[in-house]
């Protein structure tokens, strides 16, 4: 009896420790956090009636408030094999991913027959006759109260095993598969104290069963984890989703702008055409240039986002790139009034090794700022060099008298979506992506970027790169960026089928290709494709379209790689321009890609590479 007692003061001394520990913890607000409180305490009150039936006893078995206190005793047994049956019930039938406030209403409902019950129980254990027995030196209780307490703890494990074994798939995939072994532990006590009444183990064996949880299922360390892991998941779905959303508006921009731009560009070429119309038309284009840039802009930044922009390095010609900028620089400078300087260092090497695309998009995110920015004045573009081995420094700087940065805003100036004195600039165009994407690509090439500002008098970027020298440059086809080459090109007599699910596009594919002299067919599916080549229809190049109804491109391709006399050069034609679709087309079979709305540089390129002459 004595060793009882220390037992369950031993007991008590660890439930008091662990209540410490749970509670200076930080815990989430949860359903299942609210059980486990309530079998705490109900635990420690347990503990304490034990103890002072068992000291009473001890003492004076004829003790009038001995037989109070045991049926005290068993009154707490019952609630907590209530609260435990609720428990289980609970974690195994309640999705841990619905509402809160909707897992509370599952809990009043378990509640509404729990609370009832265990009312009922409680005046029914107190009305029945329980008696206090001491034989050879053993004290326990027996009698009408104490065959109820066993056969209601049996009930509810009973109500356990049926809820777990019912809910098997449910418990596994919320780790609550501790809770069989708790049960194990339940019943054993209870086995043990039913046949040896004078082991008095059964509150212990649910203090140690209330430990065993905490370490196991309601830890709130183990909680918080396991939120952070149900976030992380989340995030990571609405990343996919994101990305796959930002993937199909491009494609649902870029193939209305391929009509605007197509046709825009078909119209400037016309000899006829008055000299304002023109002026319209390259408006036209320009803005439909704009709206490009800002599709592509959003494109990048949930890549890098993602992690899934990677720097692709290959030579490079520093002249061209050079003159690319400029050129480009002055086409949107437009009638504004600037001067536009430029100084090259003649050190600067011809060929470069790096990613000459992040590069050019770098400094043309620097001058566009500037030229978005500058009413009047200057901006000058300049490329210093430090050359150490077959290192080349580049030093770029831009600088412009424009409107200038408050001191306090540049540490917002590369936050995405940021833009300045927005309501002094309401009239300029952009999203505020244009710096933050530009800093992003310069630190994956492992460069620097620095600002220098003068509120109202202008400001300096100035970005740093190390690329390698390439001192003999291998041989290798240039692009031919003037839009006039379509004149020297010898593609008469050449056939080309166009494959597009969208009239608009045809039209324009259409109206490009037969400036060039070409013959054109079009026809709006990947079955028809199918079904020209078996008839033995002979053309010099197909521009396929990828995603048509029924039959995408890439899948009409591979039908036709089946097809033994089948050997034309095949374009992908497609508003899928994200990062990386070249490679993947490639890949699928297509010996080339020509992306939406369609650049004539481009078409130059893929008429000049498989049908002049």
């Amino acid at each position: 009896m004595v060793s009882s007692i220390y037992f369950q003061t031993l007991s008590l001394f660890y439930m008091l420790l662990l209540t410490i520990v749970f509670f200076s913890k930080k815990r989430i607000k949860s359903i299942e956090n609210t059980f486990f409180v309530t079998l705490i305490f109900t635990n420690l009150i347990g503990l304490g009636l034990d103890i002072a039936s068992t000291y009473l006893a001890y003492v004076n078995v004829n003790n009038p408030l001995l037989n109070p206190l045991c049926k005290l005793y068993l009154i707490y047994l019952i609630f907590v094999c209530l609260i435990f049956t609720a428990y289980v019930l609970f974690v195994s039938t309640v999705d841990p991913k619905l509402e809160f406030e909707k897992q509370r209403n599952k809990v009043r409902k378990l509640l509404i027959i729990i609370i009832p019950l265990f009312v009922i129980l409680s005046i029914i254990v107190f009305c029945i006759p329980l008696y206090n027995v001491s034989e050879n030196g053993i004290i326990y209780t027996k009698g009408p109260g104490a065959d109820l307490n066993f056969i209601v703890v049996g009930i509810c494990a009973v109500i356990w095993i049926i809820s777990l074994i019912c809910n098997y798939k449910t418990i596994i995939n919320k780790k609550y598969l501790p809770i069989f072994s708790l049960i194990i532990c339940v019943i054993t006590a209870g086995l043990l104290q039913n046949v040896k009444p004078e082991l008095l183990i059964v509150t212990s064996m649910c203090c140690y069963v209330v430990y065993i949880m905490f370490f196991t299922i309601e830890n709130p360390d183990m909680k918080l984890i396991n939120e952070l892991n149900i976030a992380k998941e989340q995030a990571v779905k609405a990343n996919n989703s994101k990305s796959e959303f930002l993937s199909s508006m491009s494609h649902e921009i870029r193939t209305p702008l391929n009509a605007i731009v197509g046709f825009s560009q078909i119209l400037l070429e016309k000899e006829n055409l008055p000299e304002d119309s023109k002026e319209e038309v390259s408006d036209i284009v320009m803005a439909s240039q704009t709206l490009l840039e800002i599709v592509n802009g959003i494109l990048d930044i949930s890549k890098i986002e993602a992690n899934k922009l990677e720097i692709i390095s290959n030579e490079y010609s520093t002249h061209k790139i050079l003159d690319d900028l400029v050129a480009l620089t002055k086409a949107r400078m437009g009638e504004k009034p600037l001067e536009f300087r430029t100084k090259f260092d003649p050190a600067l090497p011809e060929y470069l090794f790096g990613d000459a695309s992040r590069v050019k998009q770098v400094i043309l995110n620097l001058l566009t700022n500037s030229v978005k920015y500058t009413k009047e004045g200057y901006i000058e573009f300049k490329v210093d060099t430090i050359l150490k081995n077959d290192i080349c420094r580049l030093i770029i700087s831009v600088e412009d008298s424009g409107i200038g940065i408050k001191p306090e805003q540049i540490n917002k100036l590369f936050r995405k979506f940021e833009r300045l004195n927005e309501s002094g600039n309401t009239s300029i165009e952009g999203t505020g992506l244009g710096l933050a994407i530009t800093k992003k690509l310069v630190e994956l090439m492992n460069g620097k970027i620095f600002v220098q500002s003068i509120f109202g008098k202008g400001s300096k970027f100035t970005v740093v790169l190390d690329q390698k020298i390439i001192y003999k440059a291998k041989e290798t086809t240039t692009t031919n960026n003037n839009s006039n080459i379509s004149e020297s090109l010898n593609v008469k007599d050449k056939k080309v089928l166009v494959v597009d699910d969208n009239n608009l596009n045809l039209k324009v594919a259409e109206k490009l290709l037969t400036s060039y002299g070409l013959q054109v067919e079009t026809i709006n599916n990947g079955f028809s494709l199918i079904d020209k080549m078996k008839a033995g229809e002979v053309y010099d190049l197909i521009l396929l379209d990828d995603m048509m109804p029924k039959m995408s491109g890439t899948e009409t391709l591979k039908n036709l790689r089946q097809l033994p006399t089948f050997s034309i050069p095949t374009v992908a034609l497609t508003a899928n321009a994200i990062e990386g679709m070249r490679e993947k087309y490639l890949s699928e079979g297509f010996d080339e890609y020509l992306a939406k709305p369609i650049e004539k540089t481009e078409l130059n390129r893929i008429i000049a590479k498989y049908l002049s002459k």
